[in-house]
């Protein structure tokens, strides 16, 4: 049922799907238009009941705050195709409250079924970017890592990372999200696996022998002793073979701190380790960011603040019919003026 095209409200007389699936959309379902919202498909039918569904409409899409614009790339290609063109600010551009971000032309019937995709596509998207851009502002040069996967739905996952990487983080845990972006992965090991062997130090030895020879050896210290004791024992073990070492102490034990990471570090410099790094991670956001890169934290995992970003509202207005300017009460006729705006389509 998925390879079939939404088009008419008359068409979910017939349509049925399993629930023994993943809930989220497949590709299919998202492109051939069964996650818009009902009301779009009802529209194509009064209008095509009135022969007025090949009217010429202009619409803008706008946002309700200021953040970092993610989304355009999957929104050109749910519109490729369609007879219509695209104007838009490019992914990654900064745009202001109520700024207009993308405009389309065409045919009604060749998009408007699609504006609840569009938006949902945009609104997402931008809202992590702008999260990342965010947490790499109070990084400043220091690399930020996004680690949120694991904090939303695994569909949406990939989307996620890559926009994080669009709003300015240097990399993204999730394989699939990286590889989107045109990265590689990064990461380093679970508490798991050093639960399963036991011992800190074991690991470490053992995860430059196991990985591929061009591999980052950043070990995790705090899983079973001191993390200060923890850190010098793996620092004496690997010697220069150590990239660095991760500090993702729980909320139970007072979080990852400036005062721990400033411990760390010098007691690094004392054993002749001083050029050890220290990446953090566990509850980061902005403000912790810049207190721990102060401290002397040098790149910084960041999960939920940015898995969880709030969507950036985005609103669709019909502006033009057949070029004659229209508008719903509250907003003005006509396109607005828009001159950052390029054609992408």
């Amino acid at each position: 049922m998925a390879e079939r095209k939404l088009t008419s409200a008359w068409d979910l007389r017939d349509y049925s799907v399993s629930r023994e699936r993943l809930f989220s959309a497949t590709h299919a379902e998202i492109l051939n238009g069964w996650t818009t919202d009902i009301y779009f498909a009802k529209s194509l039918d009064v209008l095509r009941y009135l022969r007025l569904d090949g009217k010429l409409v202009a619409a803008e899409v706008f946002a309700n705050r200021a953040g970092v614009l993610c989304g355009v790339k999957e929104a050109l290609y749910l519109l490729s195709g369609k007879d219509v063109e695209v104007w838009a600010l490019s992914e990654g551009e900064r745009f202001a409250e109520k700024e207009v971000i993308l405009q389309i032309r065409g045919p009604y019937a060749a998009y408007g079924l699609y504006e609840t995709a569009l938006l949902g596509i945009l609104a997402s998207s931008s809202g992590w970017a702008t999260a990342a851009a965010a947490c790499k502002e109070a990084a400043g040069p220091k690399p930020v890592i996004s680690f949120g996967a694991r904090h939303i739905h695994p569909a949406v996952a990939p989307v996620m990372e890559r926009a994080a990487i669009i709003g300015g983080a240097d990399g993204a845990s999730c394989v699939l999200g990286a590889k989107l972006a045109g990265r590689e992965p990064m990461g380093t090991l679970p508490h798991a696996c050093f639960l399963v062997v036991g011992d800190t130090v074991e690991v470490a030895r053992a995860y430059p022998e196991a990985m591929p020879p061009d591999t980052p050896v950043i070990i995790l210290v705090d899983t079973f002793k001191d993390e200060v004791e923890e850190t010098l024992r793996v620092a004496r073990a690997l010697e220069d073979r150590l990239f660095g070492v991760r500090l993702d102490t729980p909320s139970e034990r007072g979080r990852v701190t400036p005062e721990l990471v400033q411990e760390v570090k010098a007691y690094l410099k004392m054993a002749g380790f001083g050029g050890v790094q220290i990446v953090v991670s566990g509850g980061l956001n902005p403000d912790r960011i810049a207190e721990l890169a102060a401290a002397g934290a040098d790149v910084f995992g960041v999960g939920s603040y940015i898995a969880a970003a709030t969507p950036i509202d985005m609103t669709m207005d019909v502006k033009e019919v057949d070029g004659r300017p229209v508008a719903k009460r509250g907003r003005i006729p006509g396109l607005t003026p828009s001159p950052r705006l390029k054609r992408l389509l």
